[in-house]
């Protein structure tokens, strides 16, 4: 409560209900985690390293691709193994110095590093050269037809100002490391960081010089991004014209919001699906109350725990029916969903308790389950809702819920057993699920692969999808590598989630499906 208060008295200290129609006052749950762009793959900080800085290209409000530092790309007409990069010319960063090839070469290396959370993105990239000031070319290991895909987050640093900031080493936001780039940002982007105070608020405004302002709206002015965690204090703020914008509209405020004059409510799906994640992979686990083994790693288990939870109950009464139970961790708009993987889902307590005994567990055991607060919708609800759920099967859970900042360490650190994640693909491919989610953890995949599961044949597969240009082949395996995640309850899929962002009706843009606003796209009317 006293951060929710000091988070509302700094939002009203720093804005004013007059302010200009071109100043947009924007609010969400949570902040972006870090202003360097590749210290960490996470929605609340792409969203807002994409008003300031670029990648080569963009996906618009509807998902299409974009051209945007790159005017545009082919693989090499004689070599299927390289993909060029012609960049757009002029451009300018925010400082005034030039933008060039250079800077790509920097910035994928940068990302391909060992403390980037982007670097699974990469994985197929063997080497990136400058041919010229505006040519770059990609030289991947095999064919790889999906590489522009995995671009659309992958965004370009101004070498000369990492290398003058002591800003060329990705920050180790795992290892609580704090530089000068996690708190100060030079990009090409249509806004400029003005100041920044994380968890309280950010202000940006226009740069005067962007390349684009004559091809986007632009109507945004200045930006006033306020975290403001507790859902009560958020909708307050958007209510009574102390914000223009907020992202994530609670579900029991939606009717409240949509009813108000002055206000709107835009809803979609959204590219992203909750689940629980479970440490199957280490023999003994610290967070229960099974002594000398781990309950976890067998696959009884964990169907009796997906079984246990009743999604339908979830999506009604947590959610006000704003989401879509899920049976598999890929959303409907990407290639490898198949509406029978994504139904699959039953809740059945009989069947769950018969698996238990059958492992050995038919009294049940005790666990804890990791959960963040200020990331997705509900997310602590959701979570409240499965410890009574797995109550039912003899699982007592210990819920423990923190801050995403808190939260996410524990799963890419291996320091959870249990826990919630939520996982969007901007790719739209199941590879991007794969490399993350699935691969064994090491160097360059796997990082976010907190279920200890290892399978070298597996691995193998999911490595040759970077390369394999026959798609019919392609989607085989894909479809191979989902049929073992699900027959191994990897995780325990929840929903779709369903955004709804709220705004007064002066704002004029329609939902993204990745959740992530350009306000260079936005109207002010």
């Amino acid at each position: 409560m006293k951060k929710t208060a000091i988070l509302a008295a700094a939002l009203l200290a720093g804005t004013s209900i007059g302010a200009s129609a071109e100043t947009l006052r924007w609010a969400r749950a949570g902040d972006s985690l870090t202003l360097d762009p590749h210290a960490q793959n996470e929605g609340p900080t792409h969203t807002l390293s994409h008003q300031i800085y670029e990648p080569l290209i963009i996906r618009d409000m509807t998902g299409a691709f974009q051209p945007a530092l790159a005017t545009d790309w082919a693989p090499k007409a004689d070599d299927p193994n390289v993909w060029v990069f012609n960049l757009r010319q002029g451009v300018k960063y925010h400082d005034g110095s030039d933008f060039t090839a250079e800077d790509v070469v920097f910035s994928i290396n940068r990302a391909k590093s060992e403390d980037s959370n982007m670097k699974e993105l990469l994985s197929s990239v063997v080497e990136v050269r400058a041919v010229d000031d505006h040519t770059v070319e990609f030289v991947t290991d095999g064919p790889n037809p999906i590489l522009p895909s995995n671009l659309t987050n992958m965004f370009i640093m101004d070498k000369g100002w990492a290398e003058a900031n002591d800003a060329v080493e990705v920050q180790d936001v795992e290892g609580g490391e704090t530089t000068f780039a996690a708190t100060n940002a030079m990009g090409t982007g249509a806004y400029k960081l003005v100041s920044r105070e994380p968890d309280v608020k950010t202000v940006l405004t226009q740069n005067e010089n962007y390349w684009g302002k004559d091809t986007f709206p632009m109507d945004v002015t200045e930006i006033i991004y306020t975290p403001i965690q507790n859902a009560a204090t958020r909708v307050a703020a958007l209510l009574s014209g102390e914000v223009d914008f907020i992202q994530d509209v609670p579900v029991q405020d939606l009717g409240r919001v949509a009813e108000t004059e002055g206000l709107v409510v835009k809803t979609a799906p959204q590219n992203r699906v909750i689940f629980f994640g479970m440490n199957m992979g280490a023999d003994d686990i610290a967070n229960d109350d099974v002594e000398g083994k781990n309950p976890l790693a067998d696959v009884r288990v964990r169907k009796a725990m997906s079984m246990a939870i009743n999604r339908e109950a979830i999506k009604q009464v947590v959610m006000r029916g704003q989401s879509q139970p899920a049976g598999m961790i890929a959303p409907p708009f990407v290639n490898g969903w198949t509406e029978e993987m994504d139904s699959s889902a039953q809740t059945d307590i009989d069947a769950a308790k018969a698996l238990m005994e059958e492992a050995g567990y038919a009294d049940g055991f005790s666990i804890q389950l990791d959960c963040p607060n200020d990331r997705y919708v509900n997310d602590e609800a959701i979570c409240q809702a499965a410890v009574g759920m797995l109550a039912q099967i003899g699982i007592t859970v210990n819920l423990d819920a923190k801050p995403k900042a808190q939260h996410f360490p524990l799963i890419t650190n291996g320091e959870t057993d249990f826990y919630m994640l939520g996982w969007g693909v901007p790719t739209y491919d199941s590879e991007y699920i794969f490399n993350f989610l699935v691969h064994t953890r090491g160097e360059d995949r796997g990082s976010w692969n907190g279920t200890g599961f290892s399978n070298p044949e597996v691995d193998e597969m999911i490595v040759s999808l970077a390369s394999e240009t026959d798609l019919e082949k392609r989607n085989e395996t894909i479809q191979s590598i989902w049929n073992v995640v699900q027959d191994e309850q990897l995780y325990i899929p929840i929903h779709h989630q369903v955004l709804n962002w709220g705004m007064t009706d002066a704002v004029g843009i329609e939902v993204s499906p990745e959740d992530d606003p350009k306000f260079k796209f936005f109207t002010m009317n």
